[in-house]
């Protein structure tokens, strides 16, 4: 169903299409040491125009816990892009060796643009600039099936910087299209929700606020973000807005008791370490969870789910 397909944004996909990429982390998760070869002979090209620790990381160890190898670059300069090679004949390269490949940059539209020039090789989307990144979207999905149960029927908080956020832009969209929910968008007024992801949503299923802590005790979720320095032209717009909002232990006794609170990561200021030892702080559990459903993703794009070496 899902094998040759891109993914550059997370509507690309279906929600059966996404439930079953769902499902199949789910049976890694359980058995991983049956998924262990069925990558095996397959190569990723991992190329990462921008830095990256968990997104990069995650999709390299997918690979390598599925059996597959890895070729690619985390730093442009070491690449013929350095010499002027345009990004087409860079893909169109790649594409005579390697089986799949995963693009990260900074600027939007560009995995788009590099699917164009793929031919058979799959492209994923691992971030572009302040459009998408889908699959840290797969991630939170999956984190909030594992925790919550289930992604219809919640209150969903999203707090930070929601003008730049990728992860949250994918996201918001993403649960629309799940049943019941909710959101409440937590900014300061520089950084609130665009209305290119406003119009995706109806009026009547979101909120705008400025302030936590008066609707911190609604949430199911609250997906807390970093505010995003390398996106800020002014340095010191930055720094006045970087410590808007920080989760601490005070603001989680207003917090239900099942409230979940997740972060793409990295954070730097908004969630107090204090908040680590906290049941409900599922941040790095996401993390691995963003392991689990690259390895699914990356099986379903090459056809080798169901293939038992």
């Amino acid at each position: 169903m899902l094998k040759g397909r891109h993914l550059i944004e997370p509507g690309d996909f279906e929600i059966d299409e996404i439930e079953s990429i769902m499902q199949l982390a789910d049976k890694i998760i359980a058995n991983p040491e049956d998924y262990s070869m069925v990558c095996k002979g397959k190569l990723l090209a991992s190329l990462f125009y921008e830095p990256s620790t968990r997104t990069r990381f995650s999709f390299e160890a997918a690979m390598l816990r599925l059996g597959g190898q890895l070729i690619g670059f985390d730093d442009p300069n070491t690449s013929s892009v350095s010499k002027g090679e345009s990004l087409g004949d860079t893909i169109k390269t790649i594409g005579c060796y390697a089986d799949i490949a995963v693009i990260r940059h900074p600027r939007e539209g560009t995995a788009k643009l590099v699917s164009q020039y793929a031919d058979e090789m799959p492209i994923i989307n691992a971030g572009d600039g302040g459009h998408e990144h889908p699959t840290q979207t797969l991630t939170d999905i999956l984190t909030i099936r594992n925790y919550k149960g289930g992604c219809n029927n919640h209150v969903v908080g999203v707090c930070g910087d929601l003008l730049f956020g990728r992860t949250i832009h994918s996201l918001v969209k993403t649960l629309n299209r799940y049943e019941n929910i909710r959101f409440v968008f937590i900014s300061p007024k520089e950084l609130k929700m665009p209305e290119h992801i406003l119009t995706y949503l109806s009026p009547d299923c979101y909120t705008e606020t400025n302030n936590l802590d008066e609707v911190i005790g609604d949430l199911d979720i609250l997906y807390m973000s970093r505010v995003q320095r390398e996106r800020f032209v002014n340095e010191e717009e930055y720094l006045r807005l970087k410590n808007y909002y920080i989760l601490d232990k005070k603001k989680m006794k207003k917090a239900k008791q099942d409230m979940i609170v997740m972060h793409p990561l990295p954070r730097v200021n908004e969630i107090a370490q204090e908040v680590d030892d906290d049941s409900r702080a599922v941040y790095f559990k996401q993390a691995k969870m963003g392991m689990y459903v690259r390895m699914a993703l990356i099986a379903k794009l090459l056809g080798v789910e169901d293939k038992n070496d």
